[in-house]
This record gives C-alpha cells, sequence and structure tokens, in this order.
C-alpha cells in the first residue's frame, strides 16, 4: 500500500531536522567553553580596519615632535608594528612603545629599538643645552651687568661707611664695639646688594633656597663651636663693662692675679708668682671679679689674745696707740680696735688699720703693724699666752697623784722694742713690671680700653 505524505508534513520535518541541528550546535558551543577551550578569533571586517600606511604615518608624526624619538621609525603590518632604530636611553626606547601602543588600529608592537651609546650621541643633548644657555645669557647681558653694578655699589658704600672711624667711636663705648660695628654695617649692605641684584634678575627663589640652607648650616656650625661663641659674646659684654683694667689686681672665681689683657676668647692674668693664667671669657662674665685696685684705700686687719688676768682695755688703747704712730697707717679712715672674743685661757683683741694701696704695700703694712703691736703689749707687761689644756686621769698611779693639778704658765719674755720707722712697706712693682712687659711686646689684640668708662 503506498502512503502518501503531504507537503505540509516534510516541512515540518525538515523544520525539525533544523532545529535539533541548531540544539547540537548550541550544545557543541556549551561544553566547549565549559572545557576552557579559547572562543574563535574574531575576523575583522575590512570595513573596520585601519591601513597600515596610515599606521605608519601617524606613529612617524608623533615620533617626529620628540627630540629622543626621532631617529625612531615604524613599520606596520596587519596592524602589526615593527619599531627599528636607536634612543640613548632604555626608557626613551619604552616611551616609543607606549607611544605607539595607543594609534588606532595597531594591535601588537615589536620593540627592536637598540640602544645608542656612541660620544657623540651621548655629548649632543649637554652641547644643545650649553647652546641654549650661551644664548639665553648673552640675551639676558645687559640685565646682568647692571645687576652687578648695583651689587658693586651696595658694596662700595658698605665698605666706606664700615671704615668710618670716627661715626663709630661716637656711638660706640670703645674701639672694640666700633670695629664690630662697623663690621656688621658692611656685611649687611653686602646683604642688600645680593637681594638688589638677584631681585633684578628675577632669582629671589634661589636666595629663598641659599638663605634656608645657611640657616641650616650655621644651626649646625653654633652647636658645633657653641663655646667659642659664648666666649666671644663674652668678650663682647666683658669690652662695654671693662670690670677691670690692666695691671689691675683681681680675683677671678678664687684665681688672683695682675691682667695682662682680655683677648676675644681669654682673660690673661699673671699670677702673683709670675705665672700666666688664661680664663675663658664666658667664665669671666660669669664669676665673681674681686678688684683691688679699683679702690686705692684697703683696710688690713689681725688678731692677738692677751692672758685672762690682763686688762683688756689697756691693752686696746695701748695697741690703737701704736697704730697711729706709724706713719703708712692712714688717720683717715682711723684704725679701730675692740674684743672679738673671750677664750678658755686667753682675750683675743681684734685691731685693724687702713692704708694706701698705690703707695704702701698691703702684705708688708700688715706685717709691721703686727709686729709693732704684739712688741709694744709684751714690753708693757701683757703676755700673750698659748694655748693652755687641763688633762684628768682617773685611777692614776701614785707618781702622777703628786703631780699640781695646774699648769702656771711660763712667764711672758719680754723682747726689747723694735722700731718700724724704718720699715720698707713700699708696693711691690715686680710683677707690675713684667705684667708692662708683656703688654707692650704682645701681638694679640687688646680689648681693655684705658680710655673707657669703667663699670
Amino acid at each position: 500500500m503506498r502512503v502518501c505524505h503531504s507537503p505540509h508534513r516534510r516541512l515540518r520535518q525538515t523544520a525539525a531536522t533544523l532545529l535539533a541541528a541548531l540544539v547540537l550546535l548550541a550544545c557543541t558551543a556549551s561544553s566547549l567553553a565549559q572545557n576552557g577551550q579559547p572562543d574563535a578569533p574574531i575576523v575583522v571586517e575590512a570595513a573596520d580596519q585601519v591601513d597600515d600606511r596610515e599606521i605608519e604615518r601617524r606613529i612617524a608624526e608623533i615620533f617626529a615632535e620628540i627630540k629622543s624619538l626621532e631617529d625612531v621609525s615604524a613599520e606596520a603590518s596587519a596592524g602589526v608594528v615593527v619599531l627599528q632604530g636607536a634612543t640613548t636611553d632604555l626608557e626613551a626606547a619604552q616611551r616609543a612603545a607606549a607611544l605607539a601602543s595607543r594609534v588606532q588600529g595597531v594591535v601588537a608592537i615589536e620593540n627592536q629599538i637598540q640602544r645608542d651609546a656612541s660620544l657623540e650621541r651621548r655629548l649632543a643633548p649637554a652641547l644643545e643645552e650649553t647652546r641654549n644657555l650661551t644664548e639665553r645669557a648673552i640675551r639676558a647681558a645687559p640685565l646682568i651687568i647692571v645687576a652687578l653694578l648695583v651689587f658693586v655699589l651696595f658694596v662700595f658704600a658698605g665698605g666706606r661707611l664700615s671704615r668710618w672711624s670716627g661715626l663709630w667711636s661716637r656711638l660706640t663705648p670703645n674701639d672694640f664695639i666700633g670695629e664690630l660695628l662697623g663690621t656688621t654695617v658692611r656685611v649687611a649692605f653686602i646683604a642688600m646688594g645680593a637681594v638688589a641684584a638677584l631681585s633684578l634678575l628675577d632669582a629671589t627663589a634661589f636666595l629663598g633656597a641659599f638663605l634656608g640652607a645657611a640657616g641650616v648650616l650655621g644651626l649646625a656650625v653654633g652647636f658645633a663651636v657653641r663655646d667659642t661663641i659664648e666666649n666671644y659674646i663674652a668678650s663682647i659684654m666683658l669690652s662695654i663693662r671693662q670690670p677691670f683694667q690692666p695691671n689691675d689686681h683681681v680675683v677671678i672665681d678664687g684665681r688672683e692675679g695682675k691682667v695682662i689683657r682680655l683677648t676675644s676668647r681669654a682673660t690673661v692674668l699673671m699670677t702673683l708668682e709670675g705665672n700666666h693664667l688664661r680664663i675663658p671669657n664666658a667664665m669671666v662674665f660669669k664669676a665673681v671679679i674681686l678688684n683691688y685696685t679699683r679702690n686705692p684705700l684697703r683696710r688690713f686687719d689681725f688678731e692677738l689674745g692677751v692672758d685672762a688676768g690682763d686688762d683688756p682695755m689697756a691693752a686696746l688703747d695701748l695697741g690703737m696707740e701704736k697704730l697711729r704712730e706709724l706713719e703708712f697707717i692712714l688717720s683717715t679712715p682711723s684704725p679701730i680696735a675692740f674684743i672679738k672674743t673671750v677664750g678658755d685661757s686667753n682675750i683675743v683683741l681684734f685691731f685693724a688699720g687702713w692704708i694706701d694701696q698705690s703707695k704702701t704695700s698691703f702684705a708688708k703694712a700688715r706685717s709691721a703693724a703686727i709686729v709693732t703691736v704684739k712688741d709694744a703689749l709684751e714690753s708693757a707687761g701683757f703676755s700673750l699666752p698659748e694655748p693652755i689644756y687641763r688633762l684628768r686621769f682617773d685611777n692614776a698611779p701614785p707618781e702622777l697623784s703628786t703631780t699640781s693639778d695646774t699648769a702656771t704658765p711660763t712667764a711672758a719674755r719680754a723682747s726689747p722694742l723694735r722700731s718700724t720707722d724704718t720699715a720698707d712697706v713700699a708696693p711691690e712693682d715686680a710683677v707690675s713690671r713684667q705684667v708692662e712687659q708683656e703688654r707692650e711686646h704682645a701681638c694679640a689684640p687688646d680689648l681693655l680700653d684705658t680710655r673707657a668708662k669703667q663699670e
């Protein structure tokens, strides 16, 4: 029996077959994607592609504008660009590849750029920069000349003003401060000239950087030489105060001597033994200074003890009488005497008198006065006993028990009265002469000014 199929049935069968093929194709694509197979390459239609010559032209235009890439060329084939040529460094080659990759239509970059190490190419940028600087300097030459003239004018004016010694001597207390002020003015004029010149050249930024660096450097140097700077500043203050003069007899922080000179670092003394003594000015400025020379009048004093059984008031009157008889002791202020203490075995008497140090030696006058008063008291029958100690022994042996428990002081030996009228009490000038010799032959500057008013 023959079965006849209608056209509609055959159409349905064809559609089902196509649908099954599409489903099979979709399943196959899904399976390939799940198995990590790469997608099929996308084929760019000819209408979307950029011509290789256009790519080469565009890259050439870009490289022509860059000095370091002017010798680099590009060849394109199917979007693949090959870079060839030479550059001075690796960074320029990498930059060329980055710029070429941004051009439309470039698919890949093959960088074959070589590094050019030739001396001529290496020196070319430096020579070009030197040439440019020379050209700029020639163009700016008139302005540079004007700036130099302004700077020289300031320097000249500062130098002339700093050497105007008459002005500084009237404005300052001594020559050292005047010289320091003149130097300060000269430095200030130099700084103002530099600022004015750099302002004309529009280089104030450089000046600011230089001043900042100088400030940091100055701070570091200041910490390094702190003691030196401290001594220098102290020397300035001492030269203003003038607490002593050359050949003054002083005691500075327990160190005694006569002043030779004051330098920018130290005060130089000559001790009474003839030795040089240098004391840093920072220490001198902060120390307690005792000046024996400033006031010519000076008082000496001494103590003598008489026996407890003697009349102390009679001893005081006799001692005062003998002190007034000494020619080197001043009547105004007058000598003084009083009872200082009452000891276990004596009465201590205090005597004092005034002398003129410019005419009388302090040590010699005190020595002569002690001898005069002591001899007078002894000649008048007053005892100058030594300390007496009483010892007591418990359970003493018989030979000690027969000894008297009191000790009788030995009788005072009266000595003949010695005259002090001819005693040499003239001032000792050996150290003073040595100081004058040191000052005459010294080359070091002296900051002491004998004309300045002392503090």
